[in-house]
């Protein structure tokens, strides 16, 4: 099996700053693409950044230039980075991991998520 265990959030004021933490255990044969979604409440989850094995970023519109995803393959973890964050961030925010498994039929991808984590700006 494979666990994602997100820390990092909390509460911070407006214009603050936060670092979300994914790290990702259990029978893993590859990560490929690494990502963050939230979802506010009466909102549909959405994206919020993504990156391949080989670094490939991808934001969204609203977080680009604020929030950055970086990942160290060794430790199996991603990151986020926000900076100057406004009350419109409040989310749970969730990590997905595009993962490759050796089953008895050969390599398998699978999406795994996270339990989330809460991102709380305050006005």
């Amino acid at each position: 099996q494979v666990q994602l265990v997100e820390s990092g959030g909390g509460l911070v004021q407006a214009g603050g700053s936060l670092r979300l933490s994914c790290a990702a255990s259990g029978s893993i044969f590859s990560i490929n693409v690494l990502g963050w979604y939230r979802q506010s409440p009466g909102k549909q989850r959405e994206l919020v950044a993504t990156i391949t094995s080989g670094g490939i970023t991808n934001y969204a519109d609203s977080v680009k230039g604020r929030f950055t995803i970086s990942r160290d393959n060794a430790k199996n973890t991603v990151y986020l980075q926000m900076n100057s964050l406004n009350p419109e961030d409040t989310a749970v925010y969730y990590c997905n991991a595009r993962i490759t498994r050796i089953t008895s039929v050969g390599p398998r991808s699978y999406d795994y998520w996270g339990q989330g984590t809460q991102v709380t700006v305050s006005s």
